[in-house]
């Protein structure tokens, strides 16, 4: 008989199913209630009406009658039918769900089964957990609001596409009836099912209450403790009841409470019933079905026996309870955590050291960890709901952290080193179990055939295991041998039996122990699933970061925050197979949690890494030389003996003052810094990486990804760049503290394994370009901008003069006018700690802005010489006749036009001069190695080469910051210019004409008073000496892009320019033309030597040297040096 009823298989697929039954259930209730997920044919306007109709008539609905109701539900019948075609066939899960479970507890009710959770510990957690999780599929029913309108409006569809109604229709629709208020229909349903259900409940009296004990039992019995009998250390931990020692508290709870409450009449008839119930009532007030969804088991049970006759004396207790629990229950569960934290700490340590324990000790870990969990999520049922107390700070624990800290590190333990506990296990089944097993079955009196056979292969599956199969990494499963194990307490269990299982409870020992020890080797992941799955907290999400907050807050806590991203590892557990539909949502869900515990952490990480950085930065600031002024007056003071500062003058502190201690008891705040950097960063050292769906997480990447962000931010605002008054700081000051800050950053690798190098490089390489990975604005652009508009701008109105002598621009005239000083921005140290800092993508950059600036004064160039270029053909004609010159010239305006753009290009390419020069050094002091192969490459390239190659290894050249006799950056530049609709020719004209503009314009600059030559500067006052940077720069650019000759067009420049100059010697007519004249005859030799493609000869040959030597005489005479 019992063979023939299959007890064990139904009430193991019924209870996979069950459990995939509410998870869909509670998705459904979870859609139908989010405005964003709901259906959309509930939320349309035009549905409405149909919507009210199906609810007030449900579920006598006239389908023909009240077509006007029901119209656009026969429009868009199939639209419909295919949208609630799942959730009505979910209903149908629940019914089907519910005939099944009818059937089988009246089948186990005629069997008279025996249910003893110590004996047949599988049959009756079975048969408990059917009767909770049909409960909860029949509250959550009841909760759905929608589901009238649901299912009616897919059985409207139906009748109008099919001429027929569902056939399940009216069973579902009466279903629904029946179970408006749930806990009647179903107190009424488990009425015949009372034996059953308080006998299975009245067997956890052995369990639970020894289970249910305040912190200060567990204390003094030492539970969960190695040392509490170290002689006995090595002994396996073993029980009678090895299954109920990691069994959850809470699943009991939700037993006892859910079953006395449907079977409730064995509360007024059995003292230990009561007893029971009251003890699990006094445990919390709310109770879980599924998730996030619990019930209030005080409310619920009140409204239960409020309708029951007879039953004041249970609405007292209930009441009686509720008190006792909110005075009392907080506290101790907030004293369970505390020793919990203690004990899971030892445990894990002691473990950690040897690991050999986990073998004979696996008991430990699954009951501390069973603990645990209970405790978690008791806490976290209740914070959502607190109940009004005058102690609210027992249902907040900043400390949570600490506790799913130690129970991610022993689920890790146990994974590491599964192993070892397999092969501890494989052992002690084949040469323990195995043999007392055969003892156990070889001393029984009566023995079945059936029973003989499940026993006899018991003995030798296990007796068949050897230590080699662990070695060879075979797989084992024995979910075949726990399977037959429930079959064989199924039979065993029922009435009238052959072999009763409770007239043999040693063999029900062996084998719940042997049931533990099989699922030692083949279902750790199982195990650990059962006893410390956390996926719960993935409905909890508020409740949650609201722990994590509150932990982040405590500096002890802070070295356990990485357990709470940890967790969400475990949300993965919480899909069903029988609902698909959920997993991307949850998977979506539990990366956006990670992520952002992640990078709070990351995030406090940085923090305290950059305020660290910044007082370090602080500190070197005040070893600059700049700083050293005022120390070195003191002592010049003290030296010469004069008068004392004044009393009330502070004395300056020296640096280093801030390191002198004379108690170190003394905390300061970098010592408080330092404190929270060393918690914070063991954090990261819980794991490496972990796995969430798919996802591979690395914690340090955050950290990395949040320092790359923040310090790129720092090292612009450390520019203290302003816009609005032009004011930027030094580059060499910059270069110093971002020195600081990456020296400080890279002790971040003392305490976490970070590639701190490769982080600086990223930061570093991301300032060198125009914007980083953020969009943001970078050094480079701010420097660029800067000395555009600020320097630049001034020096091409000679408010600030390029001195070739010092290598630097200076200001002239009052420098009281201007807001910076020029020189300490464009001196060599400050050009090469700007090269250093942009490096040469920055350069390339720089060059870029600064040939627009050139191609946009050579536009207007072109556009003067096109006006002008009949008078200027003439002039190039007709060079070596004054008179004829003479008169052109007067036919020739806006000279004074020309040699100011001329100027201005000049100004920015002795600029750009002073910057490759300096980016040259610092890679020939960065990578020697690389600098010597392409100079000798450019060195190598001759003029007979082909153009593109040489101008392919001039850019090269020019990248690494090399001179070249050809710009490439002004190559291309000048290329770019070229209109569509001109020819080559066309601009070759135009260059030839602009060099003789140039040349012929060149004695009107003997007018301007600001042309005299200065000594000291090397170049003159409004930096016309510029114009031999310009003019051969220009000129060998122009000529390349169109191909001709440089060096002939140069010598004709040359005569051009000495011709006009020659008679501006011969001009004694105008006296102030003479003024001058001796600084502009410089220009000319200055224009020869700075060109590759002229030489002295050619000078001396149109221009006599006399002249020249005569004017350098001249121009130094004049100047008047002062010393002192």
């Amino acid at each position: 008989m019992a063979y023939q009823q299959k007890l064990a298989e139904k009430l193991t697929i019924l209870n996979e199913r069950g459990v995939g039954v509410l998870v869909r259930l509670s998705y459904i209730k979870k859609t139908c209630s989010d405005s964003k997920l709901r259906p959309s044919l509930l939320t349309e306007k035009v549905m409405e009406p149909a919507v009210k109709y199906i609810n007030k008539k449900f579920p006598n609905i006239d389908f023909r009658g009240n077509s006007q109701h029901l119209a656009m539900i026969q429009k868009q019948k199939s639209d419909v039918l295919t949208a609630m075609s799942s959730f009505y066939d979910s209903f149908l899960d629940v019914m089907e769900f519910r005939d099944h479970v009818y059937e089988l507890l009246n089948t186990i009710d005629a069997c008279l089964c025996f249910f003893n959770i110590a004996i047949n510990f599988d049959f009756t957690k079975n048969f408990l957990d059917l009767i909770v999780t049909y409960t909860a599929v029949i509250v959550m029913l009841s909760r759905i609001e929608d589901k009238k309108a649901l299912v009616g409006m897919y059985n409207c569809a139906h009748e109008m596409s099919n001429g027929s109604s569902d056939p399940s229709y009216p069973r579902l629709g009466q279903m629904f009836l029946e179970y408006e208020h749930p806990w009647r229909k179903l107190t009424e349903e488990f009425g015949p099912h009372t034996r059953s259900v308080t006998e299975a409940l009245l067997s956890l009296q052995m369990v639970y209450p020894r289970r249910n004990l305040p912190a200060e039992q567990w204390r003094s019995a030492q539970l969960l403790s190695l040392f509490s009998a170290p002689a006995a250390m090595l002994d396996p931990a073993c029980c009678d009841t090895m299954a109920c020692e990691y069994l959850s508290t809470e699943l009991m709870e939700r037993w006892i409470l859910v079953g006395f409450l449907l079977c409730h009449s064995s509360l007024n008839s059995n003292q230990a019933s009561l007893d029971l119930w009251k003890m699990a009532l006094r445990s919390g007030l709310y109770v879980s079905l599924v998730r996030d969804e619990v019930i209030n088991i005080y409310k619920v049970s009140e409204d239960v026996f409020d309708g029951i006759k007879g039953y004041n004396k249970r609405v007292a207790d209930i009441k009686e309870c509720r008190e006792h629990t909110v005075l009392n229950c907080g506290a101790m569960r907030r004293e369970r955590r505390h020793f919990l934290r203690g004990a899971l700490k030892e445990l894990h340590k002691v473990l950690e050291d040897e690991p050999g324990l986990l073998g004979p000790k696996a008991l430990f870990v699954f009951m501390a960890l069973s603990f645990s969990r209970d405790e978690v999520l008791w806490l976290v049922r209740h914070s959502e709901n607190i109940p009004k107390t005058k102690t609210p700070e027992d249902y907040v624990d900043a400390q949570m952290a600490e506790l799913l800290f130690h129970m991610e590190k022993l689920r890790a333990l146990m994974t590491k080193h599964r192993r070892l506990v397999q092969r501890y296990h494989v052992q002690y089944l084949a040469q323990f179990d195995a043999l007392v097993l055969n003892d156990t079955i070889q001393n029984m009196c009566v023995c079945p055939e059936e029973e003989s056979v499940l026993m006899t292969s018991f003995v030798s599956t296990l007796s068949a295991l050897s230590i080699k199969q662990v070695e060879n990494g075979e797989d084992f499963d024995f979910r075949a041998v726990r399977l037959d194990w429930l079959r064989l307490q199924a039979y065993t269990s029922v009435s009238k039996a052959p072999l009763s299982l409770k007239d043999y409870p040693d063999l029900a020992k062996v084998m719940n122990m042997t049931q533990f020890h099989t699922r030692m080797v083949d279902s750790i992941d199982a195990m650990l699933l059962e006893t410390a799955d956390l996926s719960t907290l993935c409905y909890y999400q508020r409740v949650l970061e609201k722990m994590f907050s509150q932990s982040s807050e405590e500096v002890t806590m802070q070295r356990y925050l990485m357990s709470f991203p940890l967790v969400c590892t475990h949300f993965s557990s919480g899909s069903n197979q029988l609902c698909p539909e959920e997993i991307q949502a949850i998977q979506k869900r539990s990366l956006r949690v990670c992520v952002t515990f992640l990078e709070e952490i990351a995030r406090q990480t940085g923090s305290v890494i950059l305020e660290i950085c910044a007082e370090q930065c602080n500190l070197h600031d005040q070893l600059l030389p700049k700083h050293c002024a005022g120390t070195i007056s003191a002592a010049h003071r003290k030296r010469q003996k004069k008068q004392q500062a004044k009393k009330g003058e502070v004395q300056k502190e020296k640096p280093g003052a801030e390191s002198q201690r004379k108690d170190r008891a003394i905390v300061t705040n970098m010592d408080k810094m330092h404190l929270t950097l060393t918690e914070l960063c063991s954090t990261f050292g819980l794991c490496t990486d972990f796995t969430m769906f798919d996802h591979v997480v690395i914690p340090a990447e955050f950290l990395i990804s949040q320092l790359e962000t923040r310090i790129s931010k720092i090292i612009v605002r450390m520019t203290h760049y302003n816009q609005t008054t032009q004011e930027i700081a030094r580059p060499s000051d910059l270069l110093a503290a971002i020195r600081a800050y990456t020296a400080s950053v890279h002790t971040l690798s003392r305490y976490i394994s970070v590639d701190v190098t490769r982080l600086v490089k990223n930061v570093l390489l991301q300032q060198t370009q125009p914007l980083d990975s953020q969009g943001s604005q970078t050094i480079t652009t701010l420097y660029t901008n800067w000395y555009l508009e600020a320097l630049l701008r001034q020096a091409s109105n000679a408010m600030i003069v390029h001195c070739p002598t010092m290598h630097c621009f200076v200001n002239q005239g009052n420098d009281n006018d201007q807001s910076f000083k020029a020189d300490q921005y464009s001196d060599i140290i400050e050009m090469q700690a700007l090269a250093e800092l942009i490096g040469p993508y920055g350069m390339k950059f720089l060059s870029e802005n600064l040939m627009w600036h050139i191609t946009s004064q050579v536009s207007e160039l072109k556009k003067l010489v096109m006006e002008n270029m009949d008078v200027l053909v003439q002039m190039r004609a007709n060079f070596d006749k004054p008179e004829a010159m003479a008169n052109l010239q007067k036919r020739l305006p806006a000279s004074e036009n020309v040699l100011k753009r001329m100027t201005i290009v000049g100004v920015i390419l002795s600029f750009r001069t002073m910057a490759q020069d300096a980016l040259e050094d610092v890679m020939n002091q960065r990578c020697p190695y690389l600098m010597g192969p392409i100079q000798y490459l450019r060195d190598f390239i001759s003029s007979e080469n082909d153009i593109k190659v040489t101008m392919s290894v001039f850019e090269l050249a020019a990248a690494a910051g090399l001179t070249c006799d050809i710009d490439p950056a002004l190559v291309a530049a000048i290329a770019s210019m070229r209109s569509d609709g001109s020819s080559v020719e066309e601009e070759y004209k135009l260059t030839c004409l602009l060099l003789v503009y140039v040349a012929v314009s060149l004695p009107t600059l003997a007018l301007d008073p600001n042309s005299f030559y200065s000594k000291e500067h090397g170049g003159h006052h409004n930096n016309i000496h510029c114009l031999a940077t310009a003019i051969n720069q220009l000129a060998a650019a122009m000529y390349t892009v169109q191909n001709k000759n440089i060096q002939q067009h140069m010598k004709e420049f040359l005569t051009v320019a000495s011709s006009t100059l020659l008679q501006l010697g011969q001009n004694v007519e105008r006296a102030e033309s003479g003024k001058n004249r001796d600084s502009i005859y410089l220009l000319l030799h200055m224009i020869v030597e700075a060109s590759p493609f002229l030489s002295q000869d050619m000078l001396e040959s149109c221009f006599p040297y006399v002249l020249l030597r005569n004017a350098y005489r001249e121009v130094y005479k004049a100047v008047i040096i002062t010393l002192g």
